[in-house]
C-alpha cells in the first residue's frame, strides 16, 4: 500500500470530493484507494500506480491554485485521464465552462462535453455523435436557452424526425400536435429541468421556442435562430439535405445522432452517415464524438453500451 500526504495548506474541500468520488477513481485507475487522515492511500497493479500518483499532483495543485474543487472538476479530471490527456488536466480545468440560465449553473462533466460546448460557441454548424445519455440533447437546449436570453437568437426552433421505435403511436387520440408529442418528451424533460415548467410554456406559447416535426420545416428559412435537430440518425438523406439548407442568416444550427438507435426500416440509409461524410472538412462545421465514457446517466447505462457495442455482430 502506498500512500501520498495530503498538504494542509490547501484550505478547501479536496479529501471530501475524493471521499465521495473513491468508486469512479478506483475503476478509472484500476487500484484500490482509501483515506486515512490527510493520507490517500492505494494499492494495485504497478502499471497504474505512476499514473494516479501523476494525477492527484495535477488535482491537488488546481485545488492549491484555485482554492477550490467539486465534483464537476474531478468527472472532469477523470475523463481527460480516460481519453489520455493527463498533462492538460490543470490547464483544462483553469478554463471552465459555466453555463448560467435563470439562477441555475451548468458545467460540461467531461472533457468530450466541454469539447462539444466549445464547439457550438464556435460553428455555426455541430453534430454531435454519440449513445444515449452523453448529453448531446440537453447540452445543444443549455446553449440553446443560453443564446436566447443572451439575446444572440430571437427564438429557438427543435425539430426530430417523426420515426416510431418499434412500436406504434398512430392510435394514440387528439389532434396532431398531441400526436407527436410523445416523439418530443426528451426536449419538454430538459427544458423543463432547464427552466421550470412554467417559463417554457409561456416561450412556447409566445411561439419563442417552437416545437415540430421535421416535416414542418420544409420550405422555410429561418433567421435569427438557434435550431436544433435531434435524432438526426432517423433521417433520410433528402430529409437532412432540406432540414440544413433552412437556416438562415444569424442562425446556428445543431444536429444530434446516435448512430447505434436507428429506427429506420433500412438503417444504411440513414442521412447522418452522408452529412458527415461530405461535410466534415468544411470550415465552420464540426463533427463532435461522445462515447460511452461520456454517459452522465447511471453508471450502469455506461456497462450496458459497452456491452451493446462489444455485441454489435449479434444483435
Amino acid at each position: 500500500m502506498e500512500e501520498i500526504i495530503y498538504p494542509d495548506n490547501i484550505k478547501n474541500n479536496f479529501l471530501q470530493v475524493i471521499q465521495n468520488n473513491i468508486g469512479k477513481i478506483e475503476k478509472t485507475f484500476h487500484l484500490n484507494v482509501a483515506l486515512r487522515g490527510n493520507k490517500i492511500m492505494f494499492d494495485g497493479d504497478h502499471r497504474y500506480k505512476k499514473n494516479f500518483k501523476e494525477y492527484i499532483n495535477h488535482i491537488l495543485q488546481y485545488s492549491k491554485d484555485h482554492h477550490t474543487m467539486n465534483e464537476s472538476d474531478l468527472d472532469m479530471s477523470l475523463s481527460m485521464i480516460r481519453e489520455g490527456n493527463i498533462e492538460s488536466i490543470k490547464t483544462e480545468l483553469g478554463k471552465k465552462i459555466k453555463i448560467k440560465i435563470l439562477g441555475k449553473e451548468i458545467y460540461p462533466r467531461t472533457f468530450n462535453q466541454k469539447k462539444y460546448l466549445k464547439a457550438i460557441s464556435k460553428n455555426d454548424l455541430v453534430f454531435g455523435i454519440g449513445p444515449a445519455g452523453t448529453g448531446k440533447t440537453y447540452l445543444a437546449i443549455t446553449m440553446a436557452l443560453q443564446y436566447l436570453l443572451n439575446k444572440k437568437v430571437e427564438r429557438i426552433v427543435v425539430t426530430r424526425p417523426v420515426v416510431e421505435a418499434g412500436e406504434k403511436l398512430g392510435f394514440l387520440p387528439g389532434d396532431i400536435q398531441q400526436k407527436v408529442n410523445p416523439y418530443f418528451r426528451p426536449i419538454y424533460d430538459a427544458l423543463y429541468n432547464i427552466i421550470g415548467f412554467e417559463k417554457t410554456g409561456e416561450l412556447i406559447e409566445k411561439e419563442i421556442i417552437e416545437i415540430a416535426p421535421l416535416a414542418y420545416m420544409r420550405g422555410r428559412t429561418i433567421d435569427n435562430a438557434f435550431l436544433l435537430l435531434d435524432e438526426g440518425q432517423n433521417t433520410l438523406n433528402s430529409q437532412m439535405k432540406m432540414f440544413l439548407t433552412r437556416f438562415g442568416q444569424n442562425s446556428k444550427v445543431v444536429v444530434t445522432a446516435d448512430v447505434s438507435q436507428i429506427d429506420l426500416p433500412d438503417p444504411k440509409k440513414s442521412g447522418i452517415f452522408t452529412v458527415i461524410k461530405i461535410l466534415k472538412n468544411i470550415e465552420g462545421i464540426k463533427v463532435i464524438n461522445l462515447t460511452a465514457r461520456d454517459v452522465v446517466r447511471h453508471p450502469l447505462v455506461q456497462r450496458i453500451i459497452e456491452a451493446y457495442e462489444g455485441k454489435k455482430d449479434d444483435v
